[in-house]
């Protein structure tokens, strides 16, 4: 490319200046990296999916005063009760920075208890109240709103089998334990 980002007339007609020759150009390194349309890359629809996903659900969670993250830990801790707070942002895919303070919201609202002292070691299990619980039934209900209206795009005998693509891809990139 000539000076300052301008194409040479030989560039621009893709004919050799010397023989008035077609040229093929040369591919660059930028030029072999490129996937194509972007909406084809199935890592940005998923990204994309993934987002309108986020977006709909503090939507429909925000009258229940939760974010995405404290619904993600109230739904954990009614499966596993007792979880410590690392565990929990494991399972919620946040930090144990930002985990502590869902926590502490969580717990600021009454919706979770943790000891004051660790029974052992250093860990904090974490505990549903009554309120947490009832907190946790109306947000899941709110949830699956947001799951079948997402889903509606799916044909119904598609689902199970989609789901399980989605579970069998997360799975082979999951670093292992």
């Amino acid at each position: 490319m000539a000076k300052h980002g301008k194409k040479s007339k030989s560039e621009a007609t893709g004919k050799s200046a010397t023989t008035g020759e077609q040229v093929t150009p040369k591919k660059s390194d930028s030029d072999a990296t490129q996937v194509g349309v972007l909406g084809e890359a199935l890592t940005y629809v998923l990204r994309h999916a993934a987002a309108s996903l986020r977006g709909a659900m503090a939507e429909a969670l925000r009258p229940l005063d939760l974010s995405a993250a404290q619904h993600s830990c109230l739904e954990l801790l009614g499966r596993s009760p007792g979880l410590s707070s690392s565990e929990l942002a494991r399972g919620a895919f946040v930090s144990r920075q930002s985990m502590n303070l869902v926590l502490r919201g969580l717990q600021d609202r009454g919706l979770v208890t943790r000891p004051e002292i660790a029974p052992k070691g250093r860990a904090l299990p974490t505990k549903l109240t009554a309120e947490g619980r009832e907190c946790l039934n109306a947000a899941n209900a709110v949830a699956r709103t947001v799951e079948k209206r997402m889903l509606a795009a799916v044909p119904e005998k598609h689902r199970t089998r989609f789901r399980g693509d989605l579970a069998a891809c997360a799975a082979v990139l999951a670093p292992a334990d």
